[in-house]
């Protein structure tokens, strides 16, 4: 399949005025965004559940995340803790825009998500309740709390969104997905777009399905499990949260004095070709069109946000996309994500809100805790600091699971930092 933009001819410019972030790495953008900078890992032992009978005991869990505190206590025992992260996500990214719904029409605001397993812990507790209690027991909200959906409407209602919603189902490539969907929706006439991914499958039935990808890493040390681009790479591990942004025209925003952290430039995706097919992977392709979208040269990016799976022939073929594009080292490559673990429908979106604060900060984070890099993959990756090269674009790229692969061009706004 060939890759593809979602632009073609003039389309009106897409800027992002708000943050809202639940990540291991801290709730809100600015603890996430410290916790970058330092090199602070949110990888740990799973505690949400007893691990010790799993291959995989590593995770990245959300710290002290209370549903009640920032969701309305009804929804709490409605909906699965995915969804409670996107609602307070979202609710964070409207506070941070200066953005209240009241003064949209609600037919002008549009929520698009990404999901990559709906609601996980919630559809496990009622099978449990099923089989242990039988079918009485069994929660009415179970028909709807599950559903991979369910997160976008919650958001919609919660703040009267009327217009287009919709949710994108490409695993980690989704994110990305979600934010290409909204730049479009604002070409259709959306004033306001709350677009992003959370997950949360950090529970046993969750987990079990993680590991039919074989894709895991079994190291038990938190500092050794997730490697990327390192010549001890096992693998990824597991994480939850994710990040919702506000998205608005440029023209929009800057009437009601909005500021913004940076501009949707370039967009696509692509799939790469069945296992054995002599076709090489799309991500090449993708990372051509992407910028082709944003009319833009790769001697104009400045960092790159990388998949980084943790799997070493991934990582080679990712390293070898990069090179194609821009030669060898010739872009500086990074992955926070090593801090968190690999939030699936969650990971792209916060690796966009981390690479649009690394341009408002003028900085790029770099890859911490890794030793050696691995043989072949030709890429400047920023390892040991961050380094201050006032970056103003950036590319993030993001892999789903089963051949999804996507790639989203971001430019510098004017904003200084988050409020959250």
């Amino acid at each position: 399949m060939t890759a593809s933009g979602l632009g073609t001819g003039e389309r009106g410019r897409a800027v992002v005025t708000g943050l809202g972030v639940v990540a291991p790495t801290g709730a809100g953008a600015r603890q996430h965004w410290e916790s970058v900078l330092a090199g602070k890992s949110g990888l740990g032992r799973i505690t949400r559940f007893d691990a010790g009978g799993y291959p995989v005991r590593v995770a990245g869990e959300v710290p002290g995340f209370e549903a009640t505190e920032s969701v309305p206590g009804r929804l709490v025992p409605e909906t699965d803790r995915c969804t409670h992260f996107a609602l307070a996500a979202a609710a964070d990214a409207l506070a941070d825009a200066g953005a209240e719904p009241a003064e949209f029409s609600e037919y002008e605001m549009a929520v698009v998500t990404a999901s990559s397993s709906g609601g996980t812990e919630f559809g496990q507790h009622e099978m449990e309740r099923l089989y242990r209690q039988g079918p009485s027991w069994v929660s009415a909200y179970q028909s709807i709390a599950w559903f991979y959906a369910a997160t976008t409407g919650q958001v919609s209602i919660r703040h009267g969104m009327r217009g287009p919603c919709g949710v994108i189902c490409c695993e980690q490539a989704g994110g990305l997905d979600a934010l290409g969907q909204a730049r479009r929706l604002l070409d259709t006439g959306s004033r306001l777009v709350l677009s992003g991914g959370t997950d949360a499958s950090l529970c046993p039935y969750g987990l079990v399905a993680q590991m039919s990808g074989a894709g895991l890493s079994t190291e038990d040390d938190p500092a050794r499990a997730y490697l990327p681009f390192d010549a001890s790479a096992s693998g990824s591990v597991p994480g939850e949260g994710g990040a919702m942004l506000v998205v608005e025209p440029a023209a929009a925003a800057a009437a009601r004095g909005a500021e913004h952290y940076g501009e949707l430039l370039g967009y696509a995706a692509g799939f790469d070709p069945p296992p054995g097919s002599p076709r090489p992977p799309v991500l090449g392709r993708v990372i051509r069109r992407a910028l082709a979208d944003a009319g833009l040269a790769p001697a104009a990016v400045d960092v790159v946000f990388a998949d980084a799976s943790g799997e070493p022939d991934k990582d080679f073929a990712e390293a070898r996309a990069i090179t194609e594009v821009f030669g060898a080292g010739g872009v500086p490559v990074t992955a926070p994500k090593v801090l968190t673990g690999r939030l699936y429908a969650g990971g792209a979106v916060l690796e966009t809100a981390t690479a649009l604060l690394a341009l408002t900060s003028g900085v790029i984070p770099h890859t911490a805790g890794l030793g050696r890099p691995a043989p072949g993959c030709e890429i400047d990756l920023v390892l040991d600091r961050p380094r201050q090269t006032r970056p103003r674009t950036a590319l993030v790229l993001a892999r789903g699971h089963g051949g999804f692969a996507s790639a989203l061009v971001v430019g510098a706004g004017n904003r200084v930092g988050p409020t959250t």
